[in-house]
């Protein structure tokens, strides 16, 4: 296993996306766990062939983050699924800061697949533009939204990657868009709450409601660790040994 960032790297030196991946591939990688701020920049290497081995996609800038989407509905299914594994018809909301969370997005991707129906809520400046075509509800009133829902996912206000003035201030936001103990009152019998993390207790969840019965958080955390080890293992032997087993039984 080879575990670098940027800084202290060669990156941080200029190196390119292709001539890291080159190294690797030279170093005998058979896989690589890819997280970069640049948008698209796991496609691109997966894409370009610069190297053998499988690549993996752990956040790319604001676009995607596939493992998180696939333990979130992972944890769903435990809880609301009655051993089915069938999320048809679940009612999912997913809060706060959604232009910047590539977590939204892969939720958004995969909930869809899997029948649930998913509804977007956000001040109208942290919603994407087209978020009209992405085949979700989207809506301004979180109070509005609440009742019916059986997973309220909070997402982390990322202002470290705000260089504009998206609300007025941290109170407003949390007023209108936070998850506190009343509107977990609120909410429906058996419904859960949920949080990619890291959390900002206060602003998109109230201490209350992120330690509350309903609040499955640090589940996530552990069923991420399963869903990712799966990953792992389907792309390096799994998928092999499954293809093997296929050709015995015909």
């Amino acid at each position: 296993m080879i575990n670098f960032g940027a800084k202290g790297s060669s990156v941080s030196k200029g190196e390119s996306l292709k001539d890291t991946a080159l190294t690797l591939q030279a170093m005998g990688a058979d896989a690589v766990i890819l997280r970069h701020s640049g948008s698209g920049a796991a496609k691109r290497l997966a894409d370009q062939g610069w190297m053998s081995g499988a690549v993996i996609n752990a956040g790319d800038g604001t676009h995607e983050h596939p493992s998180q989407a696939l333990l979130d509905s992972f944890t769903i299914r435990k809880h609301l699924a009655n051993g089915t594994g069938d999320l048809t018809g679940l009612k999912v909301a997913i809060v706060g800061d959604v232009l910047h969370s590539r977590v939204a997005r892969s939720n958004v991707l995969l909930l869809n697949l899997l029948g649930a129906k998913v509804t977007l809520v956000a001040p109208p400046t942290l919603l994407p533009i087209g978020v009209e075509s992405w085949g979700v509800n989207y809506s301004y009133d979180f109070d509005a939204t609440l009742s019916g829902m059986d997973v309220v996912m909070m997402l982390r206000v990322q202002q470290e990657r705000m260089s504009d003035f998206y609300f007025p201030n941290v109170r407003e936001f949390s007023g209108y868009f936070g998850l506190n103990l009343d509107r977990t009152r609120a909410m429906t019998n058996n419904s859960i709450i949920m949080h990619p993390g890291p959390m900002n207790r206060g602003l998109e969840i109230t201490a209350e409601a992120a330690d509350s019965a309903r609040s499955v958080i640090v589940e996530q955390v552990t069923n991420g660790v399963s869903v990712r080890m799966a990953i792992l293992y389907l792309l390096l032997a799994g998928a092999n040994e499954v293809a093997q087993l296929a050709e015995v039984s015909a």
